[in-house]
């Protein structure tokens, strides 16, 4: 893994979280994105060289619905850069960790995605991120 690529945090009402974060990093959002396979609106800010993501769900049914029901709002991942993400797939299931999805899909940001299940991973969501060219 390459770095920490960002920082996810689930919010119930994506609009009222971007005027909060915009106070506390004293700059606006750079962009707002729609997941629809993963029922999921994304807002990007950037602070110094880190970045968070905040994520809404757009129907009660999705993941961060489902997160912000049973934990709340808070952190929902912790999201790491690779170069390769199937290699990192292989290698990371070779070393034991579950992971959720073996085939990487599209998400947000221009981004390949795979998460390791929280189980594996002392209660951390974990996102593998490859840059699509």
């Amino acid at each position: 893994m390459d770095k920490i690529e960002h920082i996810g945090i689930a919010v119930k009402d994506l609009e009222t979280s971007n005027k909060l974060f915009a106070g506390l990093f004293g700059t606006p959002h750079y962009k707002v994105e729609e997941v629809a396979s993963e029922g999921v609106k994304t807002s990007f800010f950037k602070s110094g060289p880190n970045k968070i993501e905040l994520l809404e769900a757009t129907n009660p049914d999705s993941p961060i619905a489902k997160f912000i029901d049973k934990k709340g709002e808070g952190i929902h991942h912790i999201a790491f850069a690779v170069t390769d993400i199937v290699s990192e797939i292989t290698r990371l299931k070779g070393e034991g960790f579950i992971v959720l999805n073996e085939t990487p899909k599209k998400g947000a940001d221009n981004k390949l995605v795979a998460f390791l299940h929280p189980k594996s991973t002392n209660g951390v969501l974990i996102e593998l991120c490859q840059e699509i060219d």
